[in-house]
């Protein structure tokens, strides 16, 4: 890959102006002077004084897109640098992503050039390094498993056998779920030997199946004995997580033998805790490939996760092949200069797209059925639309000002219209391709950070508010949920959201599932007014969410610091009442995609993080244990 002939390179004081100041240098590494340009980054941390900056000119800013220009008649010479400063921001910048994340300068005859930007500097105060996130780890009974069982009275072995193998007269489901994760292990660690065989070895330990209905659902019970093991399940699932816990056990003494055993005697009596056990994927702000997503599914099922909520559009793109509206994944999904939407969030000078084919979605989903997985597909409406209404732009009351509100991210006038008759006919569509597409009874429809004072500059909704005899952003959103949630029920689909699809009055109790993300008490205040809550608070199970408070650590920062150990001593539970547990019914980790610009920084940054909550979401409260957990957490596969 050629060098970029130019380097931006950028720091951040504390002090200066509104919430600290950021100096940004641009050096010329080419051999021609660089005149008749303008820059342009993007950053999290945005500009919101267009006039508090120096040495520069601020152009415009859409989101995090930000574009500024040099004195006139400026020459940036071969060899030197040009220096601005920026003191008008929204917010302080906490870590060393905060800063600039990719940038690119047009030249005077419109051509953009990416330029490489250098991490984000603190300037004024110490910066130390990140602290180390896990103790040395300590174990009581030697065993990997991970999440820990329920109930476990085993015996360490002084050696494992070399395979497992079904025994004789196992039925062909036993076989070929014996065979799926066998399967899912050899694509989990290539190099590793394999831990199960179908043909039976002398070396290896014969595995008997017994269907046993006293079993929880999703349980199972292992029995080992000097001759064979048995393992005992009431359904498919449980039958999958005895064979998981299996291919660990063996997983962990043949690769640390120093460390870990393989049982040689007793039973481990297992079942999971919560019986929505998910994670969440932002695809929207950074594209993943299919296999990506693949192997996080083949991960979630390693670590006994059930579901993949899967978040397909947002602000940033819409990745969905929908049919009936070809423009989504032609314009909804375009990032770069000259594109239907600017660059945002680490994209420069090139293009960038990416989006998933009906075909794509289908063979996902199948592969997540495979492994006891189920995918809840997201649409964000009525907020967070602004590829859709880039692409689609009927859907928009042409009366409407520009710019009229913004959501917290910036975007202006980004929520689909409730007002606009349009609205309806092209959200009737989409579900109506969606529901064949994705076997789940939930359909998560966002609901969330819809600006207050979204479409109350809308002629269309004025009339429409005058008509319904509501007032108000937000009980203009209850009346357009509302309607989504007839068209939800009508195609036999449940309605999963955000714990905004609350505000305004809502949507009914019945068949709707809530995410409490805010704060822990919202989930206890949604389950009082009668919905079904999942719990996943930014400030625990958000794995953006920066792990330490030191500056050179990565990630988000708008709710707290999140390191590994809050994240695995946290209880969802909290203060729920005891008539209102059966509410909660599970957590889920949450993983958006604004800094994840690298794998390098997805694996740091998931990582210990979601093992950690797929122990809650498994284990119960009495079985955790903060150093057994960080002594088997680097078994873990990462993408």
């Amino acid at each position: 890959m050629t060098e970029a002939p130019y380097r931006l390179e950028n720091s951040w004081h504390p002090l200066g102006g509104q919430n600290g100041r950021f100096t940004f240098s641009l050096f010329n590494l080419s051999d021609v002077a660089l005149t008749g340009f303008t820059l342009v980054y993007t950053a999290l941390t945005r500009v919101i004084d267009p006039k508090a900056c120096e040495n520069a000119t601020f152009l415009r800013r859409n989101a995090n897109f930000h574009e500024f220009a040099p004195p006139k008649g400026f020459s940036l010479e071969p060899g030197k640098s040009w220096t601005f400063t920026v003191s008008g921001l929204h917010r302080p910048a906490r870590h060393c992503t905060d800063g600039a994340k990719s940038a690119y300068v047009t030249l005077a005859d419109g051509k953009h050039v990416t330029i490489a930007v250098s991490d984000l500097l603190l300037e004024g105060r110490v910066n130390e390094p990140p602290p180390v996130l896990l103790p040395e780890g300590r174990l009581e009974l030697p065993f990997s498993l991970q999440p820990f069982p329920a109930e476990i009275d085993a015996k360490p072995g002084d050696s494992f056998p070399v395979v497992l193998y079904p025994a004789e007269g196992s039925s062909g489901d036993d076989l070929r779920a014996f065979s799926t994760v066998l399967s899912l292990c050899r694509r989990l660690f290539e190099s590793d030997h394999t831990p199960f065989n179908l043909v039976a070895s002398p070396q290896g330990q014969a595995l008997q199946f017994l269907v046993d209905a006293t079993i929880a659902p999703e349980g199972y019970k292992l029995a080992f004995f000097p001759s064979q093991i048995t393992l005992s399940f009431a359904d498919a699932a449980g039958r999958q997580y005895g064979l998981t816990s299996l291919a660990q056990l063996l997983h962990g003494a043949r690769s640390q033998p120093q460390m870990f055993c393989f049982p040689v005697s007793g039973t481990i009596s297992d079942r999971p805790r919560y019986g929505w056990r998910g994670c969440h994927l932002d695809v929207s702000r950074q594209f993943y490939p299919t296999a990506d997503i693949k192997r996080l599914i083949d991960i979630l099922a390693w670590l006994k996760l059930n579901i993949f909520h899967w978040h397909l559009t947002d602000d940033e793109a819409w990745r969905l092949e929908i049919k009936a509206y070809p423009e989504l994944t032609a314009k909804g999904v375009l990032r770069g200069p000259d594109e239907p939407l600017l660059p945002q969030l680490g994209n420069s000078a090139e293009p960038v797209g990416g989006f998933y084919s009906q075909d794509d979605v289908r063979d996902i989903v199948a592969h997540a059925a495979t492994l006891s997985v189920e995918i809840i597909p997201e649409i964000d409406i009525p907020g967070h639309s602004t590829a859709t209404l880039t692409a689609l732009p009927d859907l928009t009351d042409g009366q409407e000002a520009p710019e009229s509100y913004h959501s917290v991210q910036g975007y202006p006038n980004n929520a689909l219209n409730p007002a606009v008759p349009l609205t309806y006919e092209f959200l009737e569509k989409v579900f109506d391709e969606m529901v064949e597409l994705f076997p789940s009874s939930y359909l998560h429809i966002g609901g969330d950070e819809v600006a207050n004072g979204s479409w109350l500059a809308s002629p269309l909704a004025k009339t429409l508010m005058e008509k319904e005899k509501i007032s108000g952003t937000f009980a203009l959103q209850s009346y357009f949920l509302k309607r989504v949630k007839e068209m939800l029920t009508a195609r036999g689909r449940k309605l999963a959201g955000w714990n905004e699809v609350a505000h305004g009055g809502g949507v009914a109790a019945r068949d709707t599932l809530l995410m409490a993300w805010e704060n822990p008490k919202v989930g206890i205040d949604l389950a009082k007014e009668g919905y079904d809550v999942v719990m996943t608070p930014g400030q625990a199970y958000y794995l953006d969410m920066g792990q330490a408070e030191a500056f050179q650590e990565p990630g988000a920062s708008w709710a707290g610091t999140v390191p590994p150990a809050h994240t695995y001593a946290y209880e969802a539970e909290g203060d729920f009442p005891e008539e209102l547990k059966d509410r909660m019914k599970g957590v889920q980790a949450c993983i958006w995609s604004e800094h994840f610009l690298s794998r390098g920084y997805f694996n740091r940054l998931v990582f210990p993080r979601l093992p950690a909550i797929a122990e809650a979401a498994w284990t119960p409260r009495a079985m955790k244990d903060w150093h057994r957990f960080a002594a088997i957490v680097a078994l873990s596969p990462k993408l």
